[in-house]
């Protein structure tokens, strides 16, 4: 198993915002091959710290993901968001094999 965790922040006001982006998320994602889980959390203490969290059956599915179409089709349309700000976020993306369930 292999999971990706992308933080962001966003100003605390505007978290709901985002937060019902990803509720209604195109899931092209997951129709990727070795696509397991999309999970997008909320840091318990700060609103506007969000991860996308991805969960794939292997590294090479998750590599494959990112160099798809259907992954720059949606990274395109999120540079096209209309709010600005948060059209300028940009993710720290962290990688992991998962080692233990």
């Amino acid at each position: 198993m292999y999971t990706v965790f992308s933080t962001f922040d966003v100003p605390d006001e505007k978290a709901e915002e985002v937060i019902s982006i990803y509720q209604n998320r195109s899931k092209m994602v997951d129709e990727a091959k070795g696509f397991v889980d999309f999970l997008l959390l909320q840091n318990d203490k700060r609103a506007g710290e969000l991860t996308v969290q991805l969960l794939f059956e292997r590294k090479e599915d998750y590599m494959n993901w990112v160099k798809s179409e259907d992954f720059k089709k949606i990274h395109d349309l999120e540079k096209k968001y209309p709010d600005q700000e948060l059209a300028a976020v940009i993710p720290k993306v962290k990688q992991y094999k998962v080692v233990a369930r």
